[in-house]
């Protein structure tokens, strides 16, 4: 690793970040509209994005800078383990083409702006509702902090901030100015902000990618050299070569699963879903999705590049933004760190965003203040962002990276508990909200615990998301089995409440709202009293 400050690197990516620090502002008058004081205009981007600015804020949105430093991380550090991202990314869109228009349909038809908005309105549940969005909010927050972690590695690569010995202000102070710019333009933009800039953030990742695939092969000798070294380093390390271990398969397995049932229960991913202006669109990304995947198998063979370039760091998630350093010419190198950088901005911007509309929606109106405006729903809104970000550096100016990475591992095993309340009553009214409720609770419960209980060679808790599955005895995804028990428990608790007939809440839905789309006559917005005045 460089001693000193790259600077032609740091130069490339200045004038990048600055490109698009202007672009976020800016974008408050892209597709302005008439009333800005609504979540609908702020926090969906007026609902009105077509096929390819959806496909560009998804894409930007779940394809993050943790993403491009993490994969490859990971398979440099643990070999072809590191892989499962790749299936079940490829697992993921059939599920959603089957659920994700069903869910824009009922939203746009009643208002609906996060999934506890959709829990709430099925069920009649204020009390499912809220354990959906804590949920959200609780996942999200540790998924912002480890964008900001990945803005961290690239700038350490470049020699920002000096060493480990400098004044902790200085050595913090490029990451608390890059925060600071994220939350001025997310606070002035909305959701519109990373919908435009997620072009840049996709167009420079896939030019980056499409390079190092060709390039750093060519300096290393070959396809044939890179593989060679990294199944030399796995056979020695007696990790199972390039095939993962027998031992570990129920992991890999399971762990791709649970990942793939878990991404779009995530806020943000919904968020970006329901800003999309007809059902045709959701459709139509369902099936250009994948073409992401196919980036996210390039960019995993960075790791067995990595590995060939004898790239040496403590921490793997500086193997990447090592590799890109010792490679590539300084100036493409700085186009590489912007691609990261940027990488993490967008996402963080959508997800500081969803996690504000959750607490604004379904805590702040729910349960504090149930007559409030649509402009004071906003502005709560754009405050409760900037706390979100705020407690997101917090937590990575405070606590070790591992910590991080580990509670986002943490995050999937809880957001994956509302797969049954939203999924399934996007298909069926059968299931009882309190036995939804207590199906959730239990595996919470028991992911929390269970994760708890994992240690690894640096801390004691929460070192990691596989344990023993009860019954079964292999290792598996913690998240599976704690979804598992919530569904049975779920089922069987159905059973037993309405065969004491308690009361079931009442379904402000209807079977035609899920299948409506924006063009179809007598489709409109239905909202509550509050915002009765803005149609769409």
């Amino acid at each position: 690793m460089n001693d000193g400050v790259n600077g032609v690197a740091l130069t490339v990516f200045i004038l990048f970040f600055l490109a698009v620090t202007v672009m976020g502002f800016l974008a408050a008058r892209w597709r302005k509209a008439e009333n800005e004081h609504s979540l609908d205009e702020w926090g969906l981007g007026g609902r009105s994005f077509g096929t390819w600015v959806t496909w560009f804020l998804l894409g930007g949105d779940l394809y993050t800078a943790y993403t491009f430093v993490a994969v490859p991380a990971a398979i440099y550090a643990a070999g072809a383990a590191g892989f499962f991202a790749v299936p079940y990314t490829i697992l993921v869109y059939p599920l959603i083409f089957t659920f994700l228009p069903r869910l824009w349909s009922v939203s746009h038809k009643h208002g609906y702006v996060t999934t506890s908005d959709f829990v709430r309105g099925r069920f009649g549940s204020k009390g499912l509702s809220l354990a959906v969005a804590v949920t959200g909010i609780l996942a999200t927050m540790p998924y912002i902090a480890l964008q900001l972690v990945g803005i961290q590695a690239v700038l350490d690569v470049m020699g920002v901030g000096g060493g480990e010995n400098t004044n902790w202000f200085v050595k913090d102070l490029p990451l608390l100015i890059a925060f600071g710019v994220l939350a001025a333009y997310t606070y002035s933009s909305g959701l519109r902000a990373p919908a435009l800039i997620a072009f840049v953030k996709d167009t420079l990742i896939y030019i980056v990618i499409a390079v190092a695939i060709i390039y750093i092969p060519i300096k290393l000798g070959g396809f044939d050299d890179v593989f060679g070294a990294a199944s030399e380093k796995y056979t020695a390390a007696k990790a199972g070569g390039l095939v993962p271990l027998e031992a570990g398969q129920w992991t890999y397995a399971t762990l791709a699963l649970g990942s793939a049932l878990a991404l779009f229960m995530y806020p943000h991913s919904i968020t970006a879903t329901l800003s999309s202006r007809s059902r045709e669109v959701i459709r139509r990304n369902t099936t250009i999705l994948p073409l992401y995947s196919l980036m996210l198998g390039l960019l995993a063979l960075l790791g067995f590049m990595a590995i060939a370039a004898g790239v040496k760091v403590t921490n793997p998630q500086l193997a990447i933004p090592q590799l890109f350093e010792d490679m590539f010419p300084d100036w493409f190198a700085g186009v590489a760190f912007a691609a990261i950088g940027i990488g993490a901005l967008v996402p963080a911007a959508i997800m500081s965003i969803a996690a504000a509309n959750l607490f604004t929606r379904n805590i702040y109106k729910d349960f504090i203040k149930p007559d409030a405006t649509p402009a004071q729903e906003t502005k709560v809104s754009k405050l409760v962002s900037l706390l979100v970000k705020v407690g997101a550096l917090v937590f990575v100016l405070t606590m070790d990276k591992t910590v991080a990475i580990n509670f986002q591992l943490l995050g999937g095993i809880w957001i994956l508990q509302t797969f049954p309340a939203l999924v399934g009553g996007l298909f069926t009214r059968w299931f009882h909200r309190w036995a939804l409720l207590a199906g959730w609770a239990v595996g919470m419960i028991y992911g929390t615990v269970a994760a708890y209980g994992v240690a690894s060679p640096t801390q004691k808790h929460f070192g990691g998301s596989a344990k023993e599955i009860p019954g079964i005895g292999e290792i598996g995804y913690i998240g599976l089995t704690a979804f598992v028990l919530n569904v049975v428990v779920t089922v069987v608790l159905t059973f037993v409440l309405k065969a004491l007939k308690a009361p079931d809440g009442v379904d402000e839905t209807s079977p035609e709202d899920y299948t409506a789309d924006a063009g179809d006559p007598g489709v409109e917005v239905e909202l509550p009293p509050a915002t009765a005045s803005k149609t769409h």
